[in-house]
């Protein structure tokens, strides 16, 4: 069963699966977890002669990214080389691992994980339904199409917080259908909410996890911000904002168990800097792909088109930093465009994630990130935390003429 036909772009001949398109000619840095006594998380920078650790100068990823320009800074290293670039991503999969050898890490440390939701409209829509069907799959269509007959595609062009917003509230009041998630997506005020705790996020080819109690959930594919304690947007990632929509559905109060769970926050492959070819107008404009295969022959694909975005990156951005500080920087979800409302099972189901279930998130600029669905309870639990990450830095000598 194929939920829809979009298809992946082309890659070019010879470049690895989980690279950009135009493969190694970006600056694309991550944490790998190096084995050996003692072992440990290592910044890493990929060039086209193989992954080289470069934390004998930036202890971690926090540290690079608050240089002037962590391009340059982290180019201008020669680092330790590891291995292969292929090698690391072909290591990266859960499934096959050799212990031995260097893995993927989620490419962030010390940088709180933050996200952005209600950011696009036809996410909005569903949040909408969400909440009316109170967490009931079963009621989702039934509602979608009432919704959808008051409101068609009128929220897409209509800028948060100005004058067309406010009137468009006042309309839906009188309605009746007005909703704390229009207020969100239209209103003057994003919604931003902490994602997962540092050092939590996990990276390519670890499981993702959803709550064993969650019947009704579902990927967002998302691009992922790497900013600095200064504000400025230095790389981007890709996302897995892991959603239950059973769960947010019931009470937005329960956003909390929706959305931070163990293994429920994936980041990856890597963080892409900005350098001369990439920066924030080519993050506008980037075309997000997903792709979900289950093991009951279920195939799922979307796309979340960045030009579809609600609201600006730097306003987002802005609006994070507005009464709060963050000295190590914080990654940061922008949203998706996606929600997938196709049917998996009986009519009327809609979609839901079954164990077992493969993700890849695709875009042209930032490669691929690739999970599998497990229950949070059962993947692997989060053990290794900042009092962790301190010792073994320390262990190791990385905190000796540099600093975290």
């Amino acid at each position: 069963m194929t939920a829809t036909t979009t298809a992946l772009p082309a890659r070019a001949e010879g470049v690895h699966p989980l690279l950009p398109q135009d493969g190694l000619a970006g600056t694309l840095v991550g944490r790998v977890w190096r084995a050996g006594s003692p072992g440990g998380p290592s910044v890493v920078l990929q060039r086209p002669d193989g992954v080289f650790d470069v934390s004998r100068h930036f202890a971690t990823m926090s540290t690079l990214l608050e240089t002037d320009d962590p391009a340059s800074a982290v180019r201008s290293v020669t680092g330790e080389l590891l291995c292969s670039v292929d090698a690391l991503l072909d290591n990266s999969k859960a499934e096959g691992r050799d212990p031995a050898l260097p893995w993927l890490l989620a490419p962030c440390d010390l940088q709180v994980v933050k996200a952005a939701g209600v950011t696009f409209a036809s996410s909005l829509i569903e949040r909408v339904i969400e909440e009316q069907a109170r967490g009931d799959a079963s009621r989702a269509q039934a509602l979608r199409s009432q919704v959808l007959a008051l409101i068609g595609d009128s929220l897409a062009d209509i800028r948060p917080g100005s004058p067309q917003a406010q009137a468009l509230k006042t309309l839906l009041q009188q309605k009746n259908l007005w909703s704390q998630y229009l207020e969100v997506g239209i209103g003057p005020d994003a919604e931003v909410f902490t994602k997962a705790p540092v050092l939590a996020a996990v990276g390519h080819g670890q499981d993702i996890g959803i709550r064993a109690d969650s019947a009704w959930n579902n990927p967002e594919p998302e691009v992922v911000l790497a900013v600095n304690s200064r504000g400025v947007i230095v790389g981007a990632a890709l996302g897995n904002d892991v959603n239950l929509r059973d769960i947010e559905g019931r009470s937005a109060l329960l956003l909390g168990k929706a959305k931070d769970n163990n293994a429920s926050c994936a980041i990856g492959p890597f963080i892409r800097l900005f350098d001369g070819p990439f920066g924030l107008d080519e993050v506008r404009r980037e075309t997000v792909h997903l792709h979900v295969s289950g093991d009951d022959g279920f195939t799922l694909r979307g796309i979340n088109t960045m030009a579809k975005i609600s609201r600006d990156p730097v306003d987002l951005v802005a609006q994070t930093m507005a009464c709060h500080q963050y000295p190590d920087g914080f990654m940061l979800f922008l949203g998706t465009l996606f929600a997938p409302t196709e049917d998996r099972d009986e009519p009327g189901s809609g979609f839901t994630h079954k164990l077992g279930d493969v993700v890849t998130i695709h875009s042209h600029w930032l490669g691929s990130l690739q999970n599998r669905v497990t229950h949070c309870e059962t993947a692997p639990p989060w053990r290794f935390g900042l009092r962790a990450l301190i010792g073994n830095l320390a262990e190791r000598g990385l905190l000796q003429g540099t600093r975290l």
